[in-house]
């Protein structure tokens, strides 16, 4: 009844072997980065997706499909035209990670990114394992992770979501760049039995940034709930296809992000 809703007939995945230039690495697996790489692949692009937990791929840590809205032409909403509305929410999350892994162009690489080096024409990211991986642009999708911080009653956790570590070496590395990066804080309702909690994290001072662009760093880009703003699934996604847009149309290093 289900299958991957990518063409038949596409070249297989690249294998990278170490020291290859991607034209663009995405950190972080959330809705906008799943969004943002599958767009970017499937208009050519040689793309990284690098997480720290692939099994969490385009997650929507939430029981079912009732009540949630995708833009058309997402591939969350492809997906979802597959399944019913009380569908749970472990299915859809497994049928997209399926749909993603079949497209050609991606690179699935759970890592950690915890420093980015800007060069003339590409960008060096390093990996708290130990392999340095190139980009000619890197987008950041990280959420709420940068400094991440749950608060559970009296209990602090390092962590952008629960049981997942934050990402302090990235943010630390930002700001040794030069970038200003600000408190925020949102709330997380409890889900099937886990508890609710508060998350406070680092978004980059609204000066930081010209559209998705970090003014600082040519050829970095920011995306999804890791901007200042109120942000939903929607507007998320929407972002994704307006970033690939402009990426797909500028190129690297350009100035298309208004």
């Amino acid at each position: 009844m289900f299958g991957p809703l990518s063409e038949k007939g596409l070249s297989p995945r690249s294998r990278p072997q170490p020291g290859h230039l991607y034209d663009v690495a995405v950190v972080g697996a959330g809705l906008a980065g799943t969004e943002l790489a599958w767009r970017l692949a499937r208009a050519g692009q040689d793309v990284l997706l690098v997480s720290q937990a692939l099994d969490h791929l385009g997650n929507l840590y939430q029981p079912t499909l009732e009540g949630v809205t995708f833009p058309q032409g997402s591939v969350f909403a492809s997906v979802a035209t597959q399944m019913a509305p009380d569908t749970d929410g472990w299915t859809f999350h497994r049928l997209l990670k399926a749909e993603v892994e079949a497209t050609s162009g991606i690179h699935l690489l759970q890592s950690t990114v915890t420093a980015l080096d800007e060069e003339e024409s590409e960008v060096m990211l390093s990996t708290w394992e130990g392999p340095r991986l190139r980009a000619r642009t890197v987008v950041l999708a990280v959420g709420a992770f940068l400094k991440g911080r749950l608060l559970i009653g009296d209990t602090m956790e390092e962590a952008g979501r629960l049981s997942e570590v934050a990402y302090d070496f990235l943010a630390d590395d930002l700001i040794a760049s030069g970038v200003w990066l600000i408190g925020a804080e949102q709330r997380a309702p409890g889900v099937d039995g886990a508890p609710a909690y508060d998350v406070r994290f680092l978004t980059p001072a609204p000066g930081e940034l010209d559209g998705f662009r970090l003014r600082r760093l040519e050829r970095v880009r920011m995306l999804g709930r890791c901007l200042p703003g109120e942000h939903s699934y929607e507007s998320v996604l929407q972002d994704a296809a307006r970033l690939a847009e402009d990426l797909l149309t500028s190129g690297p290093g350009g100035e298309a992000d208004l």
